[in-house]
């Protein structure tokens, strides 16, 4: 289905940023399975729209909008594309991220490279969250899962005999996600009397764009994309009494 078609949703509805490739549209392709009616968001519209006619060629229900997480201009227009459409929404997946070269140490940092990745994977976060806000208040069982990454334990990446311990220090993408954590928890700490369930999740290291240049430095990658969606969709989907404030990966709380 196409964005300038008219829907009234019997299922849940989802939106996910950055789901025309990698990680997010497996997990539009998995929450369509499960169902759901999904929502790509992408940065490139004509991307996001191949990616949803894929899904709709193989019997999902699934359209495009064009959202580009830092640019507000879409997000607003995005919100009320969703509004008209749908007028609610169910479950929020911010998953659009941005990373660094793995060579960009902390000591000789690019401040606006930094900022960079800071506007993708926090901002963005904020900025998408807020704009929807009032579609997740009118759902009955909403749930918001922000894609961060093991990188983001402060607990793994001090730990100089851990897993984390041959990735070269870099400074923006393990921070952002730190501090996306720390905003994950505030989200449901302010939400949680309004029966939201607000967690992040760690896909774990998987073959995507975003780890090309992770792998090429010599760190490979054996997991896929629909092997790190898992855990996403497992949040997106979680019962009344699931947990909320939380980080996961696949096999559970993960330190912060």
């Amino acid at each position: 289905m196409n964005e300038n078609e008219t829907a009234t949703p019997t299922a849940a509805v989802a939106l996910v940023t950055g789901a025309n490739k990698g990680i997010g549209f497996e997990v539009a392709r998995q929450l369509a399975e499960r169902g759901l009616t999904v929502v790509l968001g992408a940065r490139d519209a004509e991307r996001g729209r191949a990616a949803a006619e894929l899904l709709v060629a193989a019997g999902a229900t699934a359209y495009p909008v064009h959202l580009d997480v830092t640019e507000p201009a879409t997000v607003t227009r995005a919100a009320r594309w969703l509004e008209e459409r749908f007028g609610r929404l169910d479950v929020l997946v911010n998953n659009a991220g941005a990373a660094e070269d793995p060579r960009h140490r902390p000591s000789t940092a690019d401040l606006d490279l930094v900022r960079e990745v800071f506007e993708t994977n926090v901002f963005g976060v904020l900025t998408v969250t807020n704009a929807v806000l009032p579609l997740l208040h009118r759902s009955a069982a909403p749930r918001i899962v922000n894609v961060s990454s093991g990188m983001g334990s402060v607990t793994a990446q001090s730990d100089p005999h851990g897993y984390l311990s041959k990735v070269p220090a870099v400074a923006a993408y393990p921070t952002s996600k730190s501090a996306l954590n720390a905003l994950t928890v505030q989200y449901a700490k302010e939400l949680r009397q309004d029966g939201f369930l607000v967690n992040a999740a760690s896909p774990g290291p998987c073959d995507t764009d975003l780890t090309k240049e992770l792998q090429r430095a010599g760190f490979p990658m054996s997991r896929t994309a629909a092997d790190g969606a898992a855990v996403v969709v497992k949040l997106a989907t979680l019962d009344a009494d699931g947990p909320t404030g939380g980080f996961f990966d696949e096999e559970g709380p993960v330190a912060w």
